[in-house]
């Protein structure tokens, strides 16, 4: 999956980043090309700030399913420090996209564990596909607990590990895995039963993916994380760091 733009950077932290959803569209395929299989998915209003407007995702899904028919869409929920909980709920009621990213931290920090559960319950029976966001492995006992609440199947849980999310200037390392990997443990479940990705930033974004392919995950690529090959180079574009990643994962 690429994930070309995120809620943060602009034009100044790389010129290809795509804001509009025309670039967007462009972005996708041109990343489809390279070998990515799925698009996560950010939209900005006219100013180029992040937004959930309802209105603008539904144009970029419209757009995008021409585009790249095969290429599996996902919206984001991510609040920024702009959107509460029901704000963020309330725009996949109404897109009913098909397939969304939830930070369980976000969804329930306003306490509202019932409001959540109704949710997912909803999504379930919408066949709306949830990618649960783990900013730490505390943060699997949270969504397995919650998720047994609303007596959803937790071995069909898809979930994205986000490594180095609160480190210093967001810099990722392969050994982070390990945390998330062993949380499950913890949990008495197994990580091969649940279907996870991770996303990492920096300039060791490569080695984590790799790494994470390696443990049998799937991989999250793109601008939104880093802009840094292997090597150290500055990608040219979101389309150059996904066909790194595929070249370093081919068998």
């Amino acid at each position: 999956m690429v994930a070309p733009n995120g809620a943060r950077r602009t034009k100044a932290d790389h010129p290809a980043l795509p804001i509009t959803i025309a670039e967007t569209v462009a972005t996708a395929v041109e990343c489809f090309d390279a070998g990515a299989d799925g698009l996560h998915l950010h939209v900005r209003d006219e100013a180029g700030a992040h937004t959930l407007d309802t209105g603008l995702y539904k144009e970029a899904l419209q757009e995008l399913a021409v585009a790249v028919p095969a290429m599996a869409l996902q919206i984001t929920t991510e609040a920024v420090g702009r959107y509460q909980p029901d704000e963020q709920r309330q725009v996949v009621i109404e897109l009913e996209p098909p397939s969304v990213s939830i930070s369980i931290t976000e969804m329930l920090s306003q306490g509202e564990t019932t409001a959540a559960i109704d949710f997912y319950q909803h999504c379930l029976t919408k066949r709306i596909q949830v990618q649960h966001i783990l900013y730490s492995a505390d943060d699997i006992p949270v969504l397995i607990d919650l998720m047994r609440q609303a007596k959803l199947d937790t071995h069909t849980l898809q979930v994205i590990f986000v490594l180095g999310r609160y480190t210093k200037r967001q810099v990722s390392e392969p050994g982070m895995l390990q945390n998330f990997l062993q949380g499950w443990q913890y949990a008495e479940m197994d990580s091969s039963e649940v279907d996870w990705a991770i996303c990492a930033f920096g300039q060791q974004e490569t080695a984590c993916l790799v790494a994470a392919h390696q443990a049998g995950g799937k991989l999250r690529v793109g601008f939104e994380n880093s802009l840094w090959n292997a090597d150290g180079s500055i990608a040219a574009n979101n389309a150059e760091r996904v066909r790194e990643i595929v070249t370093h994962c081919e068998p």
